[in-house]
């Protein structure tokens, strides 16, 4: 699809990935695909019942999508295997990435998820996490992390980068710029870790540059608020460090989304139009928004506002729309 042919909502809605509730194509998808025209959706336990019912959910999407004139859609999980996976039995279960004894380990979780995840239509996994949790310290990542060293996540993250890319299923490392060091769960609240760019080189930002330079499909920003590199605004909302760390100094350029802003890292302290307009000047490209409710709707409409009134974030979503459109050309072939 041409990007330039794309409507106002069209170029607005792609920027979205949003969460719903029910386990079937109803009113609220419809809203959310043909009126918004979200360019994601992500699945959670509350939209899974067994492999069938899944493919059939994953399939429908698609296909409502198509007959609304709209790009395939990334249909998005979270698969890390141990703590994190929604999808339960008779999908093959992990221990997780702490309990990876090499990459062997990664290898089979990597391609055993990919088979899983295609076989019902999902597209895009929430994963690798490629968070360091040091020794030492109750990292609240300790148990979903591959470890306390940064060459251990580094090598373990990218062989299943590769793995689960080469069997065509999106990767997305999180949550840059590293979680690990904190104790404090973003989930809940807003964590501050008082630490600069230099304390994060070679160790919290060492497996996020060996995924840029493996090609990694998405990168997921942080709830975080690192304090020596941006006192002001969590990752999430940061151009300091989505745009100034991630994009110029790093040189990533694939699509940059953040963690849920239903998470009380963020909704406790920003109103959903204060979130959007951080996120727009920072170049971020897609906003995460996982639970149903009004704050999907705002931030649709602000977004549009926001680029109806101003050329430069017109041309900002345009080259966040070459990029999520990059990325659907790239692994969904099959619904050109």
């Amino acid at each position: 699809m041409d990007i330039t042919d794309f409507s106002d909502k069209q170029s607005v809605g792609q920027r979205l990935m949003v969460g719903f509730e029910g386990t079937e194509m109803n009113a609220e998808l419809k809203f959310l695909i043909d009126t918004l025209k979200v360019g994601g959706i992500i699945l959670f336990s509350i939209n899974l019942v067994d492999p069938d019912q899944i493919k059939n959910l994953c399939f429908s999407m698609q296909s409502y999508a198509r007959s609304c004139g709209q790009p395939p859609l990334l249909i998005a999980i979270d698969q890390e295997g141990g703590q994190v996976a929604r999808l339960r039995e008779p999908f093959t279960q992990f221990p997780g990435n702490s309990k990876m004894k090499g990459p062997e380990d990664a290898i089979y979780f990597a391609r055993t998820t990919a088979k899983e995840l295609l076989e019902v239509g999902i597209n895009m996994n929430m994963a690798p996490v490629l968070d360091v949790a040091p020794e030492g310290i109750n990292s609240v990542m300790a148990e979903r992390a591959f470890g306390p060293d940064p060459g251990w996540v580094s090598e373990q993250g990218r062989v299943v980068i590769e793995h689960l890319q080469a069997e065509n299923i999106m990767a997305v490392a999180k949550h840059f710029p590293g979680i690990g060091r904190t104790v404090l769960d973003s989930h809940f609240e807003l964590p501050d870790l008082d630490i600069d760019v230099d304390a994060m080189k070679g160790f919290d930002l060492f497996p996020f540059e060996t995924a840029i330079s493996h090609d990694v499909a998405g990168i997921m920003l942080s709830h975080i608020r690192y304090t020596g590199i941006d006192p002001d605004w969590p990752a999430s909302l940061s151009k300091i460090i989505a745009d100034d760390l991630l994009r110029k100094l790093m040189g990533y350029d694939g699509v940059v989304m953040t963690d849920d802003l239903d998470m009380g890292a963020i909704k406790k302290h920003y109103d959903i139009k204060t979130a959007i307009q951080q996120i727009l000047s920072a170049d971020i490209d897609m906003t995460l928004i996982c639970h149903a409710g009004p704050n999907i709707e705002s931030a649709f409409k602000e977004i549009l506002e926001v680029q109806g009134r101003s050329q430069t974030m017109k041309d900002k979503g345009m080259k966040s729309l070459e990029r999520i459109m990059k990325l659907k050309s790239r692994y969904l072939l099959n619904f050109a």
